[in-house]
């Protein structure tokens, strides 16, 4: 289809080059060969009139003209996809929709890692691509390159729609051969070990668990901080570090390793796992069923727990 001469599969070629920023990874993810992908980003820059992307060494990056574009193509794409969800039903069991869904390794392990097992029954056609939270993902929900962003309820866009899905409590974790595991952990073993802890994207964010220890006025003696909650066992492993993990990941990691589990010996928060969408996708039915998906996967683990 055309519109003023512009080849609309185009966008979606655009938008996957400049997410990528690679021909190969492009033509993979649309099932295009290398080649056929290859004459797409020629008529783009024939079209246009720019280079699109540019070859920088071994990668390629998107020129300023391509930048300034991309805000535009995606709101265009947005609307859409908005168009076309919300003037069909949608059906899981036959659907081939993509959603893209933006969260911490501690969702995709805990929470979407059981449930994609539910879906290849219940939606074996439904693709998710998993993104892992960063400092640009709020901006990415605004311009519509990603479909959902599950985050605690003190890291949400208050200027986007927010759901509650369920709550998290937090234990600690450390290696099954600590000593300080032997019996309960008190809170003066506590602040004496050493912990490990995460910080998130670039500018280094806190999780949950260190800002809550912060507004308590407390603070731990940190060893290492891991850029992910995955690395964390790896970091704990005969040392006598403790760390703090939700419950979820926690007994998930105490499945595959050598991790003991502790309660925390004060008061702690209780942690609210949101999710956000964007304003105008608020009546697609996809993603009313995949939020609905997830917060029944939320009451499924915490019965389990």
């Amino acid at each position: 289809m055309r519109f003023k001469g512009l080849d609309l599969n185009l966008l979606g070629v655009f938008e996957t080059l400049m997410r990528t920023r690679s021909v190969s990874r492009s033509a993979e993810e649309l099932n295009l060969s290398q080649p056929a992908l290859s004459s797409a980003l020629k008529r783009l820059r024939d079209y246009f009139g720019d280079d699109i992307l540019v070859a920088h060494g071994k990668r390629m990056l998107p020129t300023a003209y391509a930048e300034s574009l991309l805000p535009q193509v995606l709101e265009s794409l947005r609307a859409i996809e908005s168009l076309i969800a919300t003037s069909t039903r949608f059906d899981p069991a036959t659907s081939q929709r993509t959603f893209r869904l933006c969260s911490s390794d501690y969702i995709s392990t805990a929470v979407l890692a059981p449930l994609s097992r539910d879906l290849a029954r219940e939606a074996p056609t439904v693709r998710l691509e998993l993104l892992i939270s960063e400092d640009q993902s709020f901006a990415q929900l605004e311009q519509g390159a990603i479909d959902l962003l599950i985050t605690p309820e003190g890291y949400i866009d208050r200027s986007l729609p927010a759901e509650h899905l369920f709550d998290e409590r937090h234990v600690i974790v450390g290696w099954r051969g600590n000593p300080l595991f032997a019996g309960p952990i008190d809170e003066a073993a506590f602040f004496a070990a050493g912990h490990v802890t995460v910080a998130i994207g670039y500018h280094r964010t806190p999780v949950f668990s260190d800002r809550a220890l912060a507004m308590m006025g407390k603070q731990v003696r940190v060893e290492m901080v891991a850029p992910s909650f995955a690395v964390v066992p790896w970091l704990l492993m005969h040392t006598p570090r403790l760390a703090l993990m939700h419950e979820r990941l926690a007994l998930v990691m105490a499945a595959h390793h050598p991790i003991a589990i502790a309660e925390i010996p004060f008061d702690f928060p209780t942690m609210r796992q949101m999710v956000q969408h964007h304003p105008a996708r608020a009546g697609d039915p996809g993603l009313i069923w995949l939020r609905e998906r997830l917060r029944d996967q939320g009451a499924i683990n915490k019965k389990h727990q």
